[in-house]
């Protein structure tokens, strides 16, 4: 194999560290990738799936020797902790590896301290490569971990004039087979799909991750969380199916605000002590405007379709917007086509003061 740079040798780090997304919440997804004295990929890896062997413990088994003084290229700090496996940091050191070369360094104050721990035994340490590349494609983990509530992206799908359904209800199907196969690859790299209990006496969906052209789950699915201020889920919901966990949360057993609302951030809160680090947020227009209006959505995907209905109802309401100068202004990350539709991916702006 031809030698490469470190800059190169990061690139195929995050490349494969997505490669987890999805199979190793609570923990974060990283890649790795070894170099060998003069430049040569020798070892790679990334972290599959919760307690699995981390990215640098794959790499360095595929390296053996050839992994003596050369390179360690990692998309997060190696961590410095032993949980369910050792601490990385150690492992590099007892491989012989002479230099280290880290895009993010570890939020988390439990498993942080590799690179001081690296530096301390004599190997070089260099962080900051390609950073902000590596810091979007582990962005839930970070986000969770340094905040302490999960990263919540909203998922709506709409007509070009933004309609959600029809004047009489009707929605099936807005967008495309293409694009509903598009969120059920979404749902499968999430810990948990938001609705709000009028979407489940509306549509009684399964909000599972499953295969679309024949029905079958995927391997990890989703906790399903209705958001039920009085209890109201019927026993018989298919959200109740035994197809993958489910909470029904209730004001009484989450807290209330104004007019006995189940408090949104209260709700996050507990998804985090239940390891939650990523929400998909797929309830109906109300409930998306109290997570907006309460400044709670860290990102915004809409599948809009080359339709339009001229009437019924919107895709967002009450966003807490009543003037222009209270608009809620985004900004596109990534616009793609998905079949016939388009589906775009925002973040909302920082607001001023």
């Amino acid at each position: 194999m031809a030698n490469v740079s470190t800059d190169e040798a990061m690139r195929r780090a995050i490349a494969l560290a997505a490669r987890g997304l999805g199979t190793t919440s609570p923990n974060p997804v990283v890649g790795c990738v070894l170099l060998d004295p003069s430049g040569e990929v020798v070892g790679e890896g990334f972290h599959a799936y919760t307690g699995g062997p981390h990215a640098e413990i794959v790499a360095l088994a595929q390296a053996g020797e050839r992994a003596k003084g050369g390179t360690a290229v990692v998309t997060l700090e190696p961590c410095n902790h032993t949980g369910r496996t050792g601490p990385c940091a150690q492992a590099l050191i007892q491989a012989g590896i002479s230099r280290v070369v880290v895009a993010v360094s570890d939020p988390n104050p439990v498993a942080s301290g590799g690179a001081h721990t690296l530096r301390e035994a004599g190997i070089e340490v260099v962080t900051g490569v390609r950073a902000a590349e590596a810091e979007a494609g582990n962005i839930a983990w970070l986000t969770s971990v340094r905040r302490g509530w999960p990263y919540v992206t909203w998922k709506y799908a709409a007509t070009l004039d933004g309609r959600s359904a029809a004047a009489d209800n009707t929605s099936m199907w807005i967008t495309s087979e293409a694009a509903r196969m598009d969120v059920h690859a979404l749902r499968g790299t999430v810990d948990a799909v938001l609705v709000g209990v009028g979407t489940v006496l509306a549509d009684d969906p399964r909000l599972t991750a499953r295969n679309l052209r024949d029905g079958s789950l995927a391997i990890r699915q989703p906790l399903r969380v209705v958001v039920d201020s009085s209890g109201r889920t019927p026993e018989q919901a298919r959200v109740r199916d035994g197809a993958a966990g489910t909470w029904v949360a209730t004001a009484d057993e989450v807290g209330t605000v104004d007019g006995g609302r189940v408090d949104l951030p209260a709700l996050l809160a507990a998804l985090d002590r239940r390891g939650v680090r990523s929400v998909l947020l797929e309830g109906g227009p109300t409930l998306a405007g109290a997570f907006l209006a309460a400044g709670l959505v860290d990102r915004v995907i809409g599948y809009v379709a080359p339709k339009l209905l001229g009437a019924g109802p919107a895709a967002l309401s009450g966003a807490g917007v009543t003037t222009i100068a209270e608009i809620i202004e985004l900004d596109f990350v990534d616009i793609t086509q998905v079949g016939p539709d388009l589906r775009f991916t925002a973040v909302p702006r920082k607001r001023e003061g």
